[in-house]
């Protein structure tokens, strides 16, 4: 028989057989490290819905005490904790302590977009020769999938095993002509919080009719915390060489733009508030940054394509994704109407947005990567928020 040793990890004793090796030993000392911290998966009600029905929200909790708050109303992060450079947690990003403002418009906080996050130009598109028409609910456009869009759906939500850490596994069907688009699109979202300390989201969507597909997360971060002010100071890296320009409504001109000499290139740390305010017509015409950059690398192969850091508090986001593109948006059309928690007012600028995406209006441009989903196909995408520290 193989001789063991115990080893004590954290409180923990831990039987490790000599023959199992360093790899398997190590696995099991993490583990039982996060065990004894307190990682896993707490669950309570938040609110009920005026229909009875009750909205429960689920904490994953690391081993370094690190959460992230889901409900199963619009799949919406609820609150996601980082440590700064002194180990003090704090919550960041934007929502709020209640689900009753969840339920009422809002800024799309912390909520899973769909069926088509970002727009569509006029409302409509046209699929295998037949148009389709939305909801005008952006001006003359469709944003982020119609009036009622993912983010305001009850999905179901349960507590699954993760691979790499604490997971909860959310689902919707969407019915075929379910705010204009086709098909019945089954929807599986996965939210795992790894040991590593990222929140990684795992999408998955198959239809029985063709359909197009763009599903991501609309998290507000603001890295100072809840009381941190603008992030005007924050400092930002893109890999990115392009973006796509847009024109009146927000929509892309089909262009793929070169961000050298521009205000949009942060391909080397750039504070966000640098040249924000410059006299840029694509500046001007969103009220700041909310335009889509063209992503280096291979689309389909996870890869880091942003950071930010803020000085004052050494927190540090980093973003993964598959996606071919990231959505850019510095909170321009926040104006301190909106409460949120512990009563604090958002104000322009407080917080940014980092939505991996396929790109806006690709179902109007042909020579955009294409969001068109066909039975038989499965749709899959993974983006990862990683937080960590620097001196």
């Amino acid at each position: 028989m193989p001789s063991v040793r115990v080893s004590v990890f954290g409180g923990v004793r831990v039987l490790a057989r000599q023959t199992w090796g360093k790899a398997v030993v190590a696995a099991v000392l993490v583990l039982a490290a996060a065990e004894s911290r307190g990682a896993g998966v707490e669950r309570k009600t938040f609110g009920t819905m005026a229909t009875g029905e009750t909205v429960e929200l689920f904490t994953l909790r690391n081993g370094k005490g690190v959460t992230a708050t889901i409900i199963g109303w619009g799949g919406i992060v609820v609150s996601f904790t980082a440590p700064d450079r002194n180990g003090q947690l704090a919550d960041i990003v934007l929502g709020y302590d209640t689900l009753d403002p969840y339920l009422k418009p809002n800024p799309y906080f912390g909520a899973l977009v769909g069926r088509y996050g970002n727009r569509i130009a006029k409302g409509e598109f046209s699929l295998d020769g037949q148009v389709y028409h939305l909801p005008k609910n952006n001006g003359e456009n469709t944003l982020h999938g119609g009036n009622k869009g993912f983010g305001q759906k009850l999905w179901s939500i349960r507590e699954v095993a993760g691979k790499n850490g604490q997971a909860l596994e959310l689902g919707y069907t969407s019915a075929d002509g379910e705010e204009g688009f086709p098909g019945t699109l089954q929807v599986r979202v996965t939210y795992t919080l790894t040991e590593a300390n990222e929140l990684r989201i795992d999408y998955e969507a198959t239809t029985d009719k063709p359909t197009v597909v763009n599903l991501t997360n609309h998290s507000y971060f603001n890295l100072a915390g809840p009381a941190g002010g603008d992030i005007l100071g924050h400092v930002l890296r893109v890999d990115a060489d392009r973006f796509t320009p847009v024109g009146k409504g927000l929509i892309p001109t089909g262009e793929l733009q070169s961000v050298a000499g521009t205000p949009f290139d942060f391909r080397t740390p750039t504070a966000i508030g640098a040249r924000i305010d410059a006299k840029d017509s694509q500046l001007e015409l969103g009220g700041g940054y909310d335009h889509n950059f063209v992503l280096n690398g291979a689309a389909g192969t996870l890869r880091l394509v942003a950071r930010v850091s803020e000085p004052r508090s050494g927190r540090v986001l980093e973003v993964l994704t598959t996606e071919p593109g990231v959505q850019l948006y510095t909170g321009n059309f926040l104006d301190g109407a909106t409460v949120g928690k512990g009563g604090q007012a958002y104000k322009r600028r407080t917080a940014f947005c980092l939505e991996t995406q396929h790109f806006p209006d690709s179902p109007n441009q042909p020579s955009f990567p294409s969001t068109v989903l066909r039975p038989g196909s499965t749709f899959r995408s993974t983006t990862v928020y990683r937080v960590s520290t620097e001196p």
